[in-house]
């Protein structure tokens, strides 16, 4: 286990390198430079609420590799406000999403092999999700349409609805397909975004993108619609203000 502070400056000073890096290789501008450590800012305090409120006190390996994903992440953001002023960026943003994508198949085994489990690390691995499909899907909208924006902004959209729809947010049985539907809209994005496929071909992966997802995030509606009137009981533990989706 790491301690919150030692893994926090751990964390930014790798996002801090990593822009770095990529201004040197292959330039970011104040722009860039705002918007990714602003996007670090950000995920470090959300990390400190997210340990607060499950009442831990450091970060498990698999929370470090979950960490370093949203590192990646966040130069990701970087390079999308920088792809307003040069198209250079693609093969940058290819590449870290990649190792984005491959590091998610290796967080929860690290968890599990280290006896490091808990419901913080299961919750931050599916914001970590989250927040790459948004930014993915911010840097596909430019080539495809806003409207692959869907993608990325659905599971926001389900947490505000919660604030206005409390049975929103009572907690849902887990489902391995919402892993399988999230691992698809990653890869179909960041196939969209190297362009390896002729446009028809990325444009209807991504309509079967955007509808798979409406089908997972319907399912669970209808789930919660139909259990509305049930006792709340979280057997995790988590508070509700925490408890938007499982992963």
């Amino acid at each position: 286990m790491v301690a919150i502070g030692n893994g926090l400056a751990a964390n930014l000073a790798a996002l801090f390198g990593l822009l770095a890096t990529v201004t040197v290789t292959g330039g970011l501008d104040a722009a860039g430079w705002a918007i990714g450590l602003a996007c670090g800012l950000v995920a470090g305090a959300a990390v400190v609420r997210g340990l607060a409120w499950g009442g831990a006190e450091a970060l498990g390996p698999g929370d470090l590799v979950t960490f370093f994903r949203v590192v990646l992440t966040c130069c990701m953001a970087a390079l999308v406000a920088e792809s307003f002023v040069r198209e250079s960026v693609r093969p940058t943003m290819v590449a870290l999403a990649v190792a984005a994508l491959l590091l998610d198949a290796v967080d929860g085994p690290v968890a599990r092999w280290t006896g490091s489990s808990s419901v913080f690390g299961a919750r931050f691995d599916g914001e970590a999700d989250a927040f790459l499909l948004l930014v993915l899907s911010a840097y596909v909208a430019r080539s495809f349409g806003v409207w692959v924006l869907l993608i990325g902004v659905l599971r926001y959209a389900f947490a505000v609805a919660g604030w206005v729809l409390p049975w929103l947010q009572e907690q849902l049985p887990h489902r391995y397909w919402r892993k399988v539907v999230t691992a698809i809209e990653g890869v179909v994005l960041t196939l969209a975004a190297a362009e390896v496929d002729p446009q028809a071909v990325s444009y209807l992966a991504l309509v079967f993108a955007v509808a798979l997802l409406a089908e997972s995030f319907g399912r669970d509606v209808l789930w919660l619609w139909h259990h509305r009137f049930a006792e709340s009981v979280d057997v995790t533990g988590t508070p509700a203000a925490f408890r938007l989706r499982p992963p």
